[in-house]
């Protein structure tokens, strides 16, 4: 007469311990610090009048406009150039479109973070 063997029910609990020490451990070791930031501000109603006309970026998907005329991303130093007039900083407003990414608006604000005494406001839609 044959044996019949009963099968052990495999246990759970140490497979779910190794998970949940794996998950502490990347949990920890990995870091949560911001890779760059971008500063801008928003525009609000109030603000105080300059005498010195502000240039307007328009931002679009597939183009960048300084004061109406084309401009390229790369190019943008040159464009700005030609409406400083002064010292002071120069005032920019930027007005995306709704079909803007935000990798699109931040590779514009990181471009104008380059150029020195700049001012930039991101007006809402």
């Amino acid at each position: 007469m044959r044996s019949v063997r009963r099968r052990r029910r495999l246990s759970m609990t140490s497979l779910i311990d190794v998970i949940f020490l794996l998950l502490l451990f990347f949990m920890l070791s990995s870091t949560f610090t911001r890779f760059a930031e971008v500063e801008f501000a928003s525009a609000h109603s109030g603000g105080v009048a300059s005498s010195e006309r502000p240039v307007f970026l328009s931002l679009a998907a597939d183009a960048l406009r300084v004061n109406g005329s084309e401009a390229a991303l790369d190019a943008l130093s040159e464009a700005l150039a030609a409406y400083r007039s002064g010292d002071g900083p120069l005032a920019v407003l930027i007005a995306a479109g709704t079909d803007v990414t935000a990798q699109r608006l931040t590779d514009l604000l990181v471009a104008l973070r380059a150029i020195p005494g700049v001012s930039v406001t991101v007006l809402e839609t």
